[in-house]
């Protein structure tokens, strides 16, 4: 997005990702293109509803970058209170078990004191053993998440969570291929949920779900409907003393330094968020790469520096006028 005038350019990112967004690439750009088209987006209330996630997404942002840099001041997400100076990272642990203990080794060396390992029905056993030595080395000093993805049925996961040494975890992110289940399982294993897919699945469910069975609200804004959808759920989770986990789907360093500047505003003392995943593209697109090598990212810096876009890696498709 750019000024008139040519002073002023701000960046936003739409960025689908198949398996996990409905629309992809094509139908976002589409959309786009209509939109720009047929409306004067001027401020954040001029976006019309309807839009795809990612694509409502990358105008949001585009729109609060383009006010900062004309303003001189970052977006404010909330009056309650100053935002947090440091965000943790949350870092994802996978591989077979001697890397991923290699690997648990070199972040906690480097500040990393929140991991995460996917676990499904297949590689149960393994993820027990590697919790148990984790725990062992590790002790109080980290936190473990777990993530299912949906991918255990009911009886699946109370075996699983039943062995499970009592609060050597932190929650299981989706645990059950139906999470209306969810507080049934609470009150056989005592183990706490994350929400990520239910939010856009099932949006109402975690109102019927009985207090003290979540742990978590793991937030995709470009997944979820926005930035303002984000806001709304880390407010909701805030009022019911719930972690609020920024995450992300695979975008550039565009989108995650927006998001880690989010992620400030949810808390004096943010939850590890999920923005570790620039790590694993080629390139980013920033001139200075998103990042850190503390388990620490300092927002307001971070905000900033999503706004030198390296343009060399930038391949014009379309240009609208508007």
């Amino acid at each position: 997005m750019k000024s008139s005038d040519g002073t002023r350019t701000s960046y936003g990112e739409i960025a689908p990702l198949p398996g996990l967004h409905e629309e992809t690439l094509h139908m976002a750009e589409h959309q786009l293109m209509e939109l720009i088209n047929n409306h004067k987006l001027s401020s954040i209330g001029s976006i019309p509803e309807g839009l795809f996630p990612s694509v409502k997404t990358g105008i949001e942002i585009a729109l609060f970058n383009f006010m900062a840099i004309s303003s001189g001041l970052a977006p404010v997400f909330s009056s309650d209170s100053q935002p947090a100076n440091r965000v943790p990272l949350n870092a994802m642990l996978a591989g077979e078990p001697d890397v991923i203990l290699k690997r648990a080794e070199t972040l906690f060396n480097l500040g990393y004191r929140t991991f995460k390992i996917k676990v499904t029905p297949k590689n149960a056993e393994q993820t027990l053993a590697l919790i148990r030595q984790l725990s062992l080395k590790y002790g109080e000093t980290i936190a473990l998440r777990l993530d299912a993805n949906q991918s255990f049925s009911f009886d699946e996961a109370v075996e699983f969570s039943n062995n499970i040494v009592s609060d050597t975890i932190s929650y299981i992110e989706e645990p059950l291929s139906n999470p209306k289940l969810i507080g049934e399982f609470h009150a056989r294993t005592a183990v706490r949920s994350a929400l990520d897919e239910t939010l856009w699945q099932q949006p109402d469910l975690m109102l019927s779900l009985p207090p003290g069975a979540l742990k978590a609200l793991v937030l995709k804004p470009n997944r979820l409907g926005g930035i303002a959808e984000t806001l709304r759920l880390a407010a909701y989770a805030r009022e019911n003393n719930l972690l609020a986990v920024l995450s992300s789907a695979f975008e550039s360093g565009i989108s995650l330094s927006f998001y880690s500047w989010l992620a400030a505003h949810t808390s004096m003392e943010p939850a590890a968020s999920g923005l570790d995943t620039g790590r694993y593209l080629e390139y980013d697109l920033l001139n200075l790469p998103f990042g850190s090598s503390t388990g620490t990212l300092t927002p307001e810096e971070l905000y900033w520096n999503g706004h030198k876009v390296a343009t060399m890696h930038l391949k014009p498709s379309s240009i609208w006028t508007l």
